[in-house]
């Protein structure tokens, strides 16, 4: 009995693989099987699969993104079988609270999901992509590690008295006058060590940064990023993750599109006549989710219509067209904020993630070219 397609579902973990295959013409899946997680096991269930389907059986196979990133993906592309990495967010297969959940029924539900077309694709970065991106979490991680470093810092202060007068921490004042503390017996050797760690994380991320800026300077990165750090808050490093972590721009049919891939977009729970909105749905990409609304802040000050030297800085170089569709977004931007907070009575970070949403569609529109 030959197929023309079969789906082959694969909930894959770390230390193991559960497969099934589903066929439109049965509508159910069978032939269930647990095996090491390793790609080559993979293929020897397509093998045994052939000997039931027949040798011009067509396989398709799917998993959802998740710990194993793109590896497995690559593995089986590279034997000429064709995978998809599937959004769970984007799955229509319900999944319900009160529910059995186990991996057999997961693999089930993606070999399902794939024959019935009720996903949407992840992006398969390019390799230069994946590893620049890869680079910038590095740095990500490097920075979170000395925010909790200050944190230690600041508390082993408040726990033996130790209070600072000045205006702001992390000043070269602040620095000056910790090193001058001289807590008694081994509390001065905690707060060197403390110390020591703090210099070698602001040295690393000091070099981490310089090579951001070179990595920016590339033949692939290069216009892009002098574009998108036309926008207020955005910089080297947030313009760079953005492309790399997107991908193409392109592949969204709209503005509109690409901020509810961001998860910037409201939700909704109505029925009837009775309409709720929600909180932004928060699905898609987190992390340049979290960059824009980041930038976003920066729209929180300053004056409408004024650019700074260093924006001036960051701008130059580019068409008028580019500058002046920047030029038109951030005033745009700054003074929504203002009318939402100031006129509506908004909060700060409901406005905020009025304006990152906004922000990236303009941010759309320039890595489209629909500057008009």
């Amino acid at each position: 009995m030959n197929y023309n397609t079969v789906y082959v579902g694969m909930d894959v973990h770390k230390e193991s693989f559960s497969l099934c295959a589903y066929t439109i013409e049965a509508e159910k899946a069978s032939h269930y099987q647990r095996t090491e997680a390793d790609y080559k096991k993979v293929l020897n269930y397509l093998e045994f699969l052939r000997t039931i389907y027949g040798d011009d059986a067509n396989f398709i196979c799917g998993y959802e993104a998740g710990c194993l990133g793109y590896t497995l993906y690559h593995q089986l592309t590279a034997n000429n079988v064709k995978c998809i990495i599937l959004a769970p967010t984007t799955m229509l297969e319900q999944r319900r609270k009160k529910r059995i959940k186990t991996d057999k029924r997961d693999a089930e539900i993606i070999a399902k999901c794939l024959a019935q077309h009720n996903y949407s694709p992840v992006h398969i970065p390019t390799a230069k992509d994946e590893e620049t991106k890869e680079f910038l979490r590095m740095r990500d991680d490097h920075k979170l590690a000395l925010k909790k470093v200050k944190q230690q810092i600041l508390a082993f202060c408040l726990r033996h008295n130790y209070r600072y007068d000045g205006n702001s921490h992390w000043t070269a004042a602040h620095l000056k006058w910790l090193k001058a503390l001289t807590p008694e017996a081994l509390y001065k050797e905690i707060l060197d060590e403390y110390l020591l760690t703090y210099h070698t994380l602001s040295d690393k991320l000091e070099r981490l940064d310089k090579r951001i800026e070179e990595l920016s300077t590339q033949d692939e990165y290069k216009e892009a990023v002098k574009k998108l750090c036309c926008f207020i808050g955005v910089k080297t490093h947030t313009a760079l993750s953005v492309l790399v972590e997107v991908g193409d721009f392109n592949r969204f049919a709209s503005a509109q599109h690409f901020a509810s891939y961001l998860g910037l977009v409201p939700g909704e729970d109505s029925s009837g006549n009775d309409q709720n909105r929600l909180g932004i749905t928060k699905a898609g990409n987190r992390h340049v989710r979290l960059l824009l609304t980041e930038a976003s802040q920066c729209y929180a000050r300053g004056q409408v219509g004024f650019k700074s030297k260093e924006l001036k800085a960051r701008q130059s170089g580019n068409t008028p067209a580019v500058i002046a569709y920047a030029d038109k977004a951030n005033e745009r931007l700054r003074r929504r904020y203002y009318k939402m907070v100031l006129n509506k009575c908004k909060k700060h970070n409901v406005a905020k993630t009025a304006i990152a949403r906004e922000l990236a569609c303009f941010m759309w529109g320039m890595m489209t070219d629909n500057i008009a």
